[in-house]
């Protein structure tokens, strides 16, 4: 199990390269599908670690 540093570490060098990719594709006027892939290939693994930092808690179902 990953600590919760490790998780924010990961989480900021995720977001470090989507404002890589970001800027690349901005730049781009083609805007190379490989890339678009990637981008939201980031953003899924940016999310399942905001998830896991943040996560809910309590019951869902009864």
């Amino acid at each position: 199990m990953r600590t919760e540093q490790q998780i924010k570490r990961k989480l900021n060098e995720l977001a470090m390269q989507k404002r890589t990719l970001e800027s690349r594709l901005e730049g781009d006027a083609a805007k190379d599908a490989s890339l678009t892939a990637q981008l939201e290939r980031l953003e899924d693994s940016i999310l399942l670690l905001e998830w896991v930092l943040n996560e809910p808690t309590g019951k869902y179902h009864v």
